[in-house]
Protein backbone atom coordinates (compact mmCIF):
# COMPACT_ATOMS: atom_id res chain seq x y z
CA UNK A 1 0.00 0.00 0.00
CA UNK A 2 2.55 2.42 0.75
CA UNK A 3 4.36 1.57 -2.50
CA UNK A 4 1.40 2.92 -4.41
CA UNK A 5 1.24 5.78 -2.12
CA UNK A 6 4.79 6.90 -3.15
CA UNK A 7 4.51 6.47 -6.58
CA UNK A 8 0.60 8.62 -6.62
CA UNK A 9 2.52 11.32 -4.97
CA UNK A 10 5.89 11.35 -6.85
CA UNK A 11 3.48 11.16 -10.14
CA UNK A 12 1.68 14.13 -8.53
CA UNK A 13 4.94 15.69 -7.71
CA UNK A 14 6.03 15.71 -11.21
CA UNK A 15 6.27 18.74 -13.11
CA UNK A 16 3.29 19.52 -15.81
CA UNK A 17 4.91 20.20 -18.53
CA UNK A 18 8.03 20.77 -20.51
CA UNK A 19 8.36 24.24 -19.89
CA UNK A 20 10.42 24.15 -16.44
CA UNK A 21 12.78 21.98 -17.77
CA UNK A 22 13.46 24.07 -20.74
CA UNK A 23 13.34 27.34 -18.49
CA UNK A 24 16.46 25.24 -16.32
CA UNK A 25 18.91 23.05 -17.84
CA UNK A 26 18.19 19.37 -17.85
CA UNK A 27 20.58 18.53 -15.25
CA UNK A 28 18.55 21.25 -12.72
CA UNK A 29 15.11 19.82 -13.69
CA UNK A 30 16.44 16.62 -13.13
CA UNK A 31 17.74 16.99 -9.56
CA UNK A 32 14.51 19.12 -8.73
CA UNK A 33 12.62 16.08 -9.65
CA UNK A 34 14.44 13.98 -7.93
CA UNK A 35 14.16 16.31 -4.72
CA UNK A 36 10.35 15.87 -5.28
CA UNK A 37 10.17 11.86 -5.66
CA UNK A 38 12.36 12.04 -2.22
CA UNK A 39 9.21 14.20 -0.59
CA UNK A 40 7.08 12.13 -1.24
CA UNK A 41 8.72 8.63 -0.45
CA UNK A 42 9.48 10.80 2.80
CA UNK A 43 5.91 11.72 3.19
CA UNK A 44 4.83 7.84 2.46
CA UNK A 45 7.19 6.70 5.27
CA UNK A 46 6.54 9.09 8.34
CA UNK A 47 3.78 11.18 9.27
CA UNK A 48 3.47 14.82 8.36
CA UNK A 49 3.51 15.54 12.27
CA UNK A 50 6.74 13.89 12.46
CA UNK A 51 8.42 15.97 9.58
CA UNK A 52 7.29 18.94 10.86
CA UNK A 53 8.36 18.25 14.38
CA UNK A 54 11.87 17.39 12.92
CA UNK A 55 12.12 20.35 10.88
CA UNK A 56 11.43 22.56 14.24
CA UNK A 57 13.87 20.53 16.43
CA UNK A 58 16.38 21.55 13.51
CA UNK A 59 15.14 24.59 13.49
CA UNK A 60 15.66 25.16 17.39
CA UNK A 61 19.19 23.42 17.21
CA UNK A 62 20.47 25.75 14.99
CA UNK A 63 19.20 29.01 16.98
CA UNK A 64 20.84 27.46 20.52
CA UNK A 65 23.91 26.65 18.08
CA UNK A 66 23.65 30.90 16.98
CA UNK A 67 23.37 32.07 20.35
CA UNK A 68 25.84 30.44 21.90
CA UNK A 69 28.65 31.36 19.51
CA UNK A 70 28.95 35.04 19.38
CA UNK A 71 28.82 37.28 15.98
CA UNK A 72 32.13 36.60 15.25
CA UNK A 73 32.93 33.25 15.00
CA UNK A 74 29.58 32.49 12.19
CA UNK A 75 31.20 35.86 10.35
CA UNK A 76 34.75 34.14 10.52
CA UNK A 77 33.26 30.72 9.95
CA UNK A 78 31.53 31.91 6.64
CA UNK A 79 34.80 33.47 5.07
CA UNK A 80 36.52 30.44 5.57
CA UNK A 81 33.79 28.26 3.97
CA UNK A 82 34.43 30.59 1.16
CA UNK A 83 38.24 30.82 1.02
CA UNK A 84 37.87 26.65 1.51
CA UNK A 85 35.69 26.72 -1.71
CA UNK A 86 37.83 29.08 -3.79
CA UNK A 87 40.91 26.67 -2.86
CA UNK A 88 39.08 23.38 -4.45
CA UNK A 89 38.29 25.95 -7.19
CA UNK A 90 41.34 26.63 -7.80
CA UNK A 91 42.45 22.71 -7.60
CA UNK A 92 39.59 21.85 -10.31
CA UNK A 93 40.62 24.60 -12.49
CA UNK A 94 44.56 23.77 -12.71
CA UNK A 95 43.66 19.92 -13.03
CA UNK A 96 41.42 20.69 -16.36
CA UNK A 97 43.84 23.01 -17.09
CA UNK A 98 46.83 20.34 -17.09
CA UNK A 99 44.81 17.65 -18.76
CA UNK A 100 43.62 20.46 -21.91
CA UNK A 101 47.47 21.10 -22.21
CA UNK A 102 48.61 17.00 -22.29
CA UNK A 103 45.77 16.36 -24.72
CA UNK A 104 47.38 18.71 -27.25
CA UNK A 105 50.65 18.26 -26.72
CA UNK A 106 50.50 14.55 -26.65
CA UNK A 107 49.10 12.29 -29.06
CA UNK A 108 46.16 10.05 -28.62
CA UNK A 109 46.39 7.28 -26.31
CA UNK A 110 48.77 4.14 -28.01
CA UNK A 111 47.26 0.74 -27.52
CA UNK A 112 49.49 -2.30 -27.34
CA UNK A 113 49.69 -4.73 -29.52
CA UNK A 114 47.18 -8.05 -28.47
CA UNK A 115 49.04 -11.00 -27.96
CA UNK A 116 47.51 -14.54 -27.77
CA UNK A 117 48.40 -16.16 -24.40
CA UNK A 118 48.90 -20.09 -24.65
CA UNK A 119 46.95 -21.15 -21.28
CA UNK A 120 47.17 -25.08 -22.43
Amino acid sequence: MAENMTEEMAEKARPQGQEEQAEMGAPEAEAREEGRRMKARMRAWFPEDFIEHSRNARREMRAAWRSLLPEAFWEHRRAARREMLLAVRSLVDTTIDRLIEAGESRPGPQRRARRKIDVT
